[in-house]
């Protein structure tokens, strides 16, 4: 069995905060503003997985209103989805990530992203996917105002458990 779930997450991005995106800090003047550390791709990927299980979005389970999750190290949140899909005997097939950000450019990062989400989802980084592109001075992403990640995920059941 097969289960297919897809996200979007956007931040506003503003002077003072870190970029972390993937578990990675990037240097830029501009980082994520967020009530956790703000790593939209870590939720787009979350998000995803709870979207394959019908189990709603990201801020039902870690909601903003709670402060344990204030600055969070998002990190955290890819462990509990790792736990949901092991508890029900899935695992990753594939999953397909897009950074939609204007600066800085991605690609040197984009290899550690990878190593990072595999890490914490159990699997080989063949199955994960990160790719990123600009807005070309477009919207709020083109302006530098904001990111916006994109994730889909297939997960198949582990049938030999």
């Amino acid at each position: 069995m097969f289960r297919i779930g897809q996200s979007t997450d956007i931040h506003q991005l503003k002077e003072g905060r870190n970029l972390v995106l993937g578990g990675v800090m990037i240097p830029h003047d501009k980082g994520c503003l967020g009530h956790s550390d703000g790593d939209a791709l870590y939720h787009a990927v979350a998000e995803s997985i709870l979207g394959a299980f019908a189990l709603g979005d990201l801020g039902k389970h870690f909601p903003d209103t709670d402060e344990k999750n204030r600055n969070m190290d998002s990190s955290k949140i890819m462990e509990y989805v790792y736990d949901i899909m092991n508890e029900r005997d899935y695992e990753i097939q594939n999953l397909d990530a897009l950074i939609l950000i204007e600066k800085p450019k991605m690609a040197p990062w984009i290899n550690q992203m990878r190593e990072n989400i595999a890490q914490y989802l159990h699997c080989d980084k063949d199955h994960i996917s990160v790719k990123a592109t600009r807005g070309e001075t477009l919207g709020f992403v083109g302006r530098e105002e904001g990111v916006m990640v994109q994730a889909i995920v297939l997960l198949k059941k582990i049938m030999d458990r």
